[in-house]
C-alpha cells in the first residue's frame, strides 16, 4: 500500500517584538477626549464657575482667586464688587511687592477697604516722597507709582475718586494760593497722569481738594503723612453706604475707633515743614 505523505509544518517566524507607539497614541486620544468632555462641561456651566476656571489658566498663582478680578492683559472688563475688593487689594499690593524700586515707599503706601471702597493712599514724608515740597509736580517716585495703579484701575468699570490733603501748616507763598489750591492741583496732577497711563477718560468721578479739613492725625497737624493723595475705588451703584441711622452710627464708630488708635501713639515732636 502506499505509504501517507508526509506533512511538515512550519513555524511562522517571529517578526520581532510590537514598539510602544501604540502607547503614545493611545494616550493623545485618552487626553484628548478628557480635553472635550471639560470644554462641554465648561460650556454647560454658569458664568460664575467660567470666569473662575477662566481666572485660573489666566493667574494660575492665585492672585485673581475670586471670579478672576481685573487681570492685566486679559481684555476684560470685570466689575470688583463688594464681596471681592479684597481682593482688588491683595492684587495692587502684590503687583507693588514685585517691583523692586518700590521697595522703600511701602511704608508710604496704605491701602484700606472703607464705606466708599478701596482707599489707597500716597503718604508724603518729611522731603517729600510723591511730589515736590511744596509743588504739585511730580517726583519720579510718584510717576511711577500712580502708572502702575492706572495700569491696574484702568481694567475695572468701577469709577474713582481722587483727593488731595496737606498738613495744617499754612501755605509758605505769598498771594492767593493756599493749601485749598495745593491740595486740589495735586489731585489734579495725579488725575493727569493716571488718565494718561491707563484709566479711562471717564473713569474718575470726582477731584478733591481737601486742604488739611480731614487731617490722619488731628493731634499731630504737622505730621508728614497728612500731606497725601488717596484715590478711591467706589462701588458700584447701589452697593455703596445707606444713609440708614444704623449705617451712620457704624461710621461714627469706625471713626472713634480711628481716633482712639491714633491717640494711643506715642507722641513724637515732628518739624515745621513745608507742604
Amino acid at each position: 500500500m502506499p505509504s501517507a505523505p508526509i506533512i511538515v509544518k512550519k513555524k511562522a517566524a517571529h517578526t520581532g517584538h510590537h514598539g510602544g507607539a501604540w502607547k503614545v497614541a493611545y494616550a493623545d486620544f485618552v487626553t484628548a477626549m478628557m480635553a472635550l468632555f471639560i470644554v462641554l462641561w465648561l460650556l454647560n456651566s454658569n458664568k460664575p464657575v467660567q470666569e473662575a476656571v477662566g481666572g485660573y489658566f489666566r493667574d494660575p498663582s492665585g492672585t485673581g482667586k475670586k471670579m478672576g478680578t481685573t487681570q492685566v492683559g486679559a481684555g476684560e472688563v470685570i466689575p470688583v464688587k463688594k464681596e471681592n475688593m479684597a481682593d482688588l487689594k491683595e492684587l495692587l499690593q502684590k503687583r507693588i511687592e514685585s517691583i523692586i524700586d518700590l521697595e522703600k515707599l511701602r511704608k508710604n503706601i496704605e491701602m484700606t477697604i472703607t464705606a466708599e471702597g478701596l482707599r489707597i493712599e500716597l503718604l508724603e514724608s518729611d522731603k517729600g516722597t510723591f511730589f515736590d515740597l511744596g509743588s504739585a509736580n511730580l517726583k519720579p517716585s510718584g510717576q511711577e507709582i500712580l502708572a502702575l495703579l492706572a495700569t491696574q484701575l484702568g481694567q475695572v468699570p468701577n469709577h474713582l475718586s481722587i483727593e488731595g490733603h496737606t498738613d495744617a501748616k499754612p501755605y509758605g507763598r505769598k498771594g492767593n494760593y493756599s493749601n485749598w489750591e495745593l491740595s486740589a492741583d495735586r489731585a489734579n496732577a495725579a488725575r493727569r497722569l493716571m488718565q494718561q497711563s491707563g484709566l479711562r477718560t471717564d473713569q474718575v468721578a470726582q477731584v478733591r481738594g481737601f486742604a488739611d479739613q480731614r487731617l490722619r492725625f488731628p493731634k499731630e497737624p504737622l505730621e508728614a503723612t497728612n500731606r497725601r493723595v488717596s484715590i478711591i475705588v467706589q462701588y458700584l451703584a447701589g452697593e455703596g453706604p445707606s444713609d440708614t441711622p444704623e449705617s451712620k452710627e457704624g461710621e461714627n464708630l469706625n471713626k472713634n475707633k480711628n481716633e482712639e488708635t491714633h491717640e494711643a501713639q506715642p507722641e513724637a515732636k515732628i518739624p515745621a515743614s513745608k507742604n
